[in-house]
């Protein structure tokens, strides 16, 4: 069963860190510095037992302004707020932006505790009450119960458990099918142990052994011990506070921001399709091309900020936009994340990631947004249609784009099914598909390309395959598109004979002067043996013809002549008697030279020559001094 996180949020000195202790025994202030100055400085952990059996994570947050980077980086995996308001001091700047913050990560639910009540007067309290009533309207916490408590005395402290016991029946928690994920918070060393992490495992599972992935660097280890709440286990599962010892890692080789997951799950990049909204009481506009701070998880980044429909955001506004950031980072469809202003820092805004690794996109352009409303409205079918749509031409692989949509392996499949079975996309194979509008328009470019070829040259079989790859699919993934054209062909969309393509009605046709022009120059070649005419004396030989080119190219396509080298042709059966001389001879004689060959055939050291190369280049034979072997037995 997933786990509960707890987070709290709230002013400085509102008393957060001393409501955890009296809730759980638990002291979440461990630095030394933060002891001496009486004020939380960095995360804090705690478990919470709950009336039900189950443990509750608690994250306990800095207040104080400076440390809103760490607030922000505990405030990422938790699924119910704790908001702390201290009754001596009411609603502060903190309280607001704290809460401006759980609004823009979507957390879903939560209690409100107003500590200190054992310091003012019950008027007051219901005062404090009425003014945190007001602050949380329209919010996730309106109607959200509110307890006052004293750490101190403990005043009201039994009712809060029992309110959070109950606020933790319905949170919803994290998805537990799946690959793991865990931001990272915390990196120390152990005597004996080495490198230890610690996070909250917002999805998955994860066990002792596993194999896992630091993002982005794409450092990979392995599981060597797993602890929750300070426990050994050997499985810990989604909503768990977690403590992963890595084997054969550096404490240098992870930092906090890290992600920790199952390799392969996740993609690096330095840009966001992202949904922007601007927090009503930020105070600012946010213009295009703004520099900003960006945090995610326990990840803060500097970006610039891309205004893709507008020009200007004002407060309380929303838009699509992308996000071009300094260093790599590494987030998932539909992660939340946080912005703050550059300078001075003030949290101004946030979202939801639309697009987890995008092209540079243009601005105010249509195709663009409509893309970018189906990644924030659609289904996941949709969704999954349009990545694959925006990668087909590029051929990008599935694993691409099941890592774009952050979909666990069997749900991704089953999704391409369904999208197959609809005939919405063409599935080439377990690595790559491409969406049925470019299916249809590869299939009419191809179509054109060989009709093009076949009116050009009509006595050739075909196109070369390898050239009409490149006429077709230049700069691809060579792979990938011999796989789409193999496809292609088991459709018949086009016949492939050999490595020669044509479209299926075509048969090489040419005029009767040009099939007597073949005829005649095949026999050309035929009578000149083992000494061929060059391309030149071809020509000459028929001045008044100018279709020899053609000729050419459908007696070489045919094989009735074959190239042993630009220059130089022999007619087919010529070269097939040479070469089957060639290898009895050296198999007599164990070797043959250069002599030798223009001896056996009674030509020039030139074409004995060229016959003797292509004859390496293909195999039968190999070069060993001056002289020629077989390259390998004959059978």
């Amino acid at each position: 069963m997933s786990g509960i996180i707890i987070g709290t949020a709230g002013h400085v000195d509102h008393g957060k860190t001393a409501l955890i202790k009296a809730l759980t025994g638990i002291d979440t202030d461990r630095l030394k510095e933060e002891k001496k100055r009486g004020i939380t400085i960095d995360l804090g952990f705690a478990h919470l037992p709950l009336a039900s059996g189950l443990t509750a994570g608690v994250v306990d947050v800095p207040g104080h302004e400076k440390f809103i980077a760490n607030m922000l980086a505990g405030a990422g995996g938790i699924d119910l707020a704790l908001l702390v308001v201290a009754a001596d001091d009411g609603v502060m700047p903190q309280t607001r932006e704290h809460l401006g913050i759980l609004r823009l990560l979507g957390i879903p639910g939560g209690v409100v505790a107003i500590t200190k009540a054992d310091l003012v007067e019950p008027e007051w309290l219901e005062m404090v009450a009425e003014d945190i009533r007001q602050l949380v309207a329209g919010s996730f916490l309106e109607g959200a119960p509110i307890q006052p408590v004293s750490a101190h005395t403990g005043q009201g402290l039994d009712e809060f458990r029992a309110l959070l016991s109950e606020a933790c029946k319905g949170a919803q928690g994290k998805a537990e099918a799946g690959d793991c994920r865990i931001p990272v918070d915390r990196v120390f060393s152990v005597d004996g142990f080495g490198t230890v992490i610690t996070g909250t495992m917002i999805e998955g599972e994860l066990r002792e052994g596993d194999e896992v992935e630091v993002y982005p660097s794409g450092l990979r280890t392995r599981v060597r011990n797993l602890q929750v709440h300070s426990k050994d286990v050997e499985m810990a599962p989604a909503g768990s506070r977690v403590a992963v010892n890595l084997a054969s890692v550096k404490r240098e080789d992870v930092l906090r921001g890290d992600t920790i997951a199952t390799p392969g799950s996740m993609m690096t990049t330095m840009m966001l399709d992202v949904r922007l909204q601007i927090l009503p009481d930020s105070g600012r506009i946010i213009e295009n091309g703004s520099r900003l701070h960006f945090y995610h998880g326990s990840r803060q980044a500097l970006c610039k900020l891309v205004l893709l429909d507008s020009d200007r955001l004002s407060p309380g506004q929303e838009g699509f936009a992308q996000l071009r950031f300094t260093e790599k980072i590494a987030v998932k469809k539909d992660d939340r994340f946080v912005l703050r202003f550059y300078s001075p820092l003030e949290t101004i805004g946030g979202g939801i990631v639309l697009d987890p690794n995008p092209g540079r996109r243009r601005r105010h352009n249509e195709k663009v947004l409509g893309a970018l409303r189906v990644r924030e409205q659609g289904s996941i079918g949709e969704n999954l249609l349009q990545i694959i749509a925006d990668g087909a031409p590029q051929l990008s692989p599935l694993s691409d784009a099941r890592r774009q949509i952050g979909l666990s392996q069997s749900a991704f499949d089953k999704e391409l099914a369904r999208l197959e079975s609809t005939g919405q996309i063409l599935l080439v194979s377990d690595k790559l598909a491409i969406d049925s509008g470019y299916q249809k328009k590869l299939e009419g470019a191809l179509g054109d390309i060989l009709t093009a070829y076949h009116n050009d040259n009509p006595l050739l079989e075909g196109m070369r395959r390898e050239e009409l790859r490149g006429k077709l699919l230049p700069g691809r993934d060579s792979a990938s598109a011999e796989r789409l054209l193999a496809v292609f062909a088991q459709r018949e969309v086009y016949i492939l004979k050999g490595q020669t393509a044509a479209l299926p009605n075509f048969k090489p046709k040419g005029s009767g002067g040009e099939q007597v022009l073949a005829g005649k120059v095949e026999d050309m070649f035929c009578q000149a043996g083992y000494s061929p005419p060059g391309i030149d004396e071809v020509n000459s030989a028929f001045p008044k013809e100018k279709g020899i080119k053609k000729v050419l190219e459908a007696l070489l396509a045919k094989g009735v002549l074959v190239a042993t080298s630009p220059q130089i042709y022999f007619h087919g059966e010529v070269y097939a008697q040479a070469k089957e001389r060639v290898a009895d001879f050296i198999e007599r004689e164990g070797e043959m030279t250069l002599a030798q060959a223009r001896d056996i055939f009674s030509t020039s050291r030139k074409f004995a020559l060229a016959l003797l190369e292509h004859f390496d280049r293909h195999g039968l034979t190999k070069k060993v001094g001056d002289a020629r072997v077989l390259a390998k037995k004959r059978s």
